[in-house]
């Protein structure tokens, strides 16, 4: 019995390993701005993604596609079409009516650097391109402000994506 424990945890051991090995060659292709054969950028992920139609929708009424086309590196914390939802909806039109408003909200969920879910446990906070900081807590999971990554790293000729419940706001 001890023999199987001890071959059990030696796998699990190398696994670790493994996948310690394969984040750092991840962060460090994020590091050169080079993202691991992905030849679509942040807004064409997030299209193929098929669960961000109104994270894309008020991009697009803000006029923030070509920006999140551009070169980056960019890290988009993006709410899902579910996060949003948590919005109540007469406060969601208005928000998409007020492009300036829309325009702070949106660029708050953005850094200006490519920061892998490995690098993110290493900060208590980063500043946005909304020029706030988000405040991010590693303690139980990875939260950003008050909104949870439910997925990470999902990674962009441009930059990174790590997907989020809830539609963060700055103050």
């Amino acid at each position: 019995m001890k023999t199987s424990n001890h071959i059990s945890l030696k796998a699990v051991v190398g696994a670790v390993g493994l996948l310690i090995a394969l984040m750092s060659g991840i962060a460090m292709a994020g590091n050169r701005g080079e993202h691991m054969g992905s030849s679509k950028d942040i807004v064409d992920t997030a299209i193929e993604a098929k669960n961000f139609s109104t994270l894309l929708a008020a991009v697009k009424q803000a006029g923030l596609v070509d920006a999140l086309k551009g070169n980056g590196p960019y890290t988009l914390f993006a709410p899902t079409d579910e996060a949003f939802a948590k919005i109540p909806q007469d406060k969601l039109q208005a928000l998409l009516q007020n492009k300036e408003a829309l325009t702070s909200v949106l660029t708050y969920h953005v850094i200006p650097a490519s920061v892998t879910a490995e690098q993110v446990m290493n900060l208590k906070s980063a500043k946005t391109l909304q020029g706030q900081s988000i405040s991010i807590d590693t303690s139980n999971g990875v939260k950003v402000d008050n909104a949870n990554v439910i997925k990470a790293d999902i990674m962009a000729s441009n930059g990174v994506i790590h997907v989020i419940d809830t539609v963060i706001m700055p103050n």
